[in-house]
C-alpha cells in the first residue's frame, strides 16, 4: 500500500483511485449524421427504473462529448452495448487514439443498426439499449450524460462482463492482479 500525503496528494490520488476503481466496459455508438462514431466507456451505470434512465460519462474533449455538447444540432440518440469478457479487442479498438469511424472497426463484428438511435449495436455483448440525451451535465474534465433509455434491444442469458481494473482489461473472476493475467493495456 502507498501512503500519499502533502499538497500533492489529491491530484495522483485521484487517477490512483479511479484506477482501483473496478468498472464494467461498455461501447457508447452514436450515429450523427455524418459519421457512425464510438467510444469505450467505462463510466456508465443505472440511474433510474422510472423512468430508465442511465449515466454516462464522456471525456470532455472527446469527439462524442463534442457531439452530445454542441450548441447547433446536438446528438440527441446513442447506444450502449454492455461488453462480455470475450470483447477485449473490441474494447481496445474504441479506446484507441486517432481511431476511424465505428463502422470500420465493426467491419468484422456482427452488428445491427439501432432502429431508435441509429446507432451501431456490435452483439455478443451482455445487453444493449438505446438512448435519447435526457440531459447533458458538464464536470470537470467530463462531460455526464443522462439518457432515457427508448429500448433493450438484446440482453444475453449468460456470459461474464468486460471489467476494467488499474487500466487493463480483465474478465470477472479473473485475477485482481493486472499482472498476473492476460491483458489489454490501455
Amino acid at each position: 500500500m502507498t501512503e500519499r500525503t502533502g499538497l500533492s496528494a489529491p491530484v495522483t490520488l485521484g487517477l490512483d483511485v479511479a484506477g482501483a476503481w473496478a468498472a464494467a466496459v461498455t461501447l457508447l455508438t452514436v450515429a450523427d449524421g455524418r459519421d457512425d462514431v464510438g467510444a469505450t466507456v467505462s463510466a456508465f451505470c443505472p440511474v433510474s427504473a422510472d423512468p430508465p434512465l442511465v449515466l454516462v460519462s464522456l471525456m470532455s474533449g472527446s469527439y462524442p462529448a463534442e457531439l452530445f455538447g454542441r450548441a447547433e444540432e446536438p446528438v440527441t440518440r446513442f447506444a450502449v452495448t454492455l461488453l462480455s469478457a470475450g470483447q477485449r479487442v473490441l474494447a481496445g479498438r474504441f479506446a484507441a487514439a486517432g481511431r476511424p469511424g465505428a463502422r470500420l472497426m465493426l467491419d468484422d463484428v456482427p452488428h445491427r443498426r439501432g432502429p431508435d438511435s441509429g446507432a451501431l449495436i456490435p452483439e455478443g455483448g451482455l445487453a444493449a439499449l438505446e438512448c435519447s440525451a435526457e440531459q447533458p451535465i458538464p464536470a470537470g474534465d467530463h462531460l455526464l450524460l443522462v439518457g432515457r433509455v427508448t429500448g433493450v434491444r438484446y440482453v444475453a442469458d449468460s456470459g461474464a462482463p468486460l471489467i476494467r481494473f488499474r487500466r487493463h482489461y480483465l474478465a470477472l473472476g479473473s485475477s485482481t492482479s493486472p499482472s498476473e493475467e492476460p491483458h489489454a493495456r490501455l
